[in-house]
């Protein structure tokens, strides 16, 4: 076998080709990682944004959009004395009514973006129990708490929409009482209305949806209330569930994600082919006489391929190093939220087999047809 040091002495006789396949193949890699990061980011924002202990009650119909649902004022009382098992922390019933609602929302300076608005009272507290505030206090009439995040949505400093801040919502200006989290999260990207508020601002004498924690219940007991209450119209369905259903919304983008990605990657690798097509159908006589003094043709491809290793690693590390600056941490905004890029072990080990891939496969058909031609037809080749 060909030592090592002969693959490495081959990448430096073109350094425009050694180039060319180090930018190539970190160019590859680099969207392959991006495409894995950004499909990861927004679905385990959408699976942990829901709860397996809340229940949702929605009007019937809209059991696919919270935004589109309408239920009585009534049914929030009527749930949290009618469901068993509700938890109760500190005595109160974990029931809420929300109104939630998808409008442009201003920031001084005239800068709107469409925003998820939610009108709860403190009891939304008692059921979405990872929400923690940061500063401030809950909003009163008049005011508005907004998420840790909501400041990606408008693409300005955090200081920007802190307590004593104000937004604009219609023709209104609300103070923005307090700031929260909610972390890993779609509520980090809400603004938290008075319900009231919300409400007048909205004309709507309904809720969205009553939002409903479990302690020693179940969902089945929040569907039977659906089934005897047919006067309130309403449906349920588990808050986790009901993400997933968002989950397979999005899925058609996700999609598209990965075919751009494979498109961009198809030119870059074709690119990559080409080069090496070039550079290995130069080196004919040179494996012809290496195999003339005994080394056999497997050796000769192994070194290829250690060759164009040693290139498409090092453009992987280069990837990594690039996704590691400008990806990593990364909060990217979407309709429902904003959610954050991280660089996991599964990610870095899709871009590395990606690396593997280019520097394997790719290699193989220019490095087999370097390697086919007889040792005659070989050693008479230009």
């Amino acid at each position: 076998m060909l030592p090592i040091t002969y693959a490495i002495r081959n990448l430096f006789r073109d350094p425009g080709r050694l180039l060319q396949t180090v930018g190539g193949s970190a160019l590859v890699v680099l969207l392959v990682i991006a495409a894995t990061a950004l499909n990861h980011g927004m679905e385990q924002l959408l699976q942990a944004s829901g709860s397996s202990k809340n229940v949702i009650l929605v009007g019937t119909g809209s059991e696919e959009s919270v935004e589109r649902s309408e239920v009585h004022l009534d049914a929030e009382a009527a749930a949290a004395t009618a469901v068993p098992g509700l938890a109760q922390p500190l005595g109160n019933t974990a029931a809420s009514g929300e109104i939630v609602y998808m409008a442009p929302l201003r920031i001084p300076g005239g800068k709107e973006e469409p925003s998820l608005l939610r009108g709860v009272t403190e009891k939304a507290l008692l059921v979405h129990n990872r929400v923690r505030i940061l500063e401030g206090a809950f909003p009163r009439p008049g005011q508005v708490m907004v998420g840790r995040l909501l400041h990606r949505r408008f693409g300005v400093p955090a200081r920007d929409l802190s307590p004593g801040r104000l937004v604009s919502f219609g023709n209104d200006e609300f103070t923005i009482s307090g700031v929260f989290e909610a972390t890993g999260t779609v509520l980090e990207s809400e603004a938290w209305f008075d319900r009231n508020d919300l409400a007048s601002l909205t004309q709507r004498d309904t809720l969205s949806a009553v939002y409903l924690r479990l302690d020693d219940g179940e969902f089945d007991d929040a569907h039977v209330f659906t089934l005897q209450r047919n006067d309130l119209e309403l449906s349920a369905i588990r808050e986790d569930l009901y993400y997933d259903k968002l989950s397979s919304f999005y899925a058609p983008v996700r999609a598209m994600i990965w075919i751009t990605t494979a498109l961009v990657a198809a030119g870059a690798l074709f690119g990559g082919l080409n080069t090496l097509y070039a550079a290995f159908a130069s080196r004919i006589r040179e494996m012809a006489t290496l195999q003339c003094i005994g080394y056999t043709r497997r050796s000769l491809l192994l070194s290829f391929i250690q060759e164009s290793l040693l290139a498409t690693l090092s453009g992987s590390l280069l990837a990594f190093i690039v996704a590691l600056i400008l990806l990593d941490g990364l909060n990217l905004p979407f309709s429902l939220g904003t959610f954050t890029i991280e660089l996991t072990p599964r990610i870095i080990l899709t871009g590395l087999a990606t690396g593997i891939a280019l520097g394997t496969i790719g290699t193989l058909p220019p490095a087999l047809r370097c390697l086919q031609p007889t040792l005659p037809v070989a050693l008479r080749s230009s």
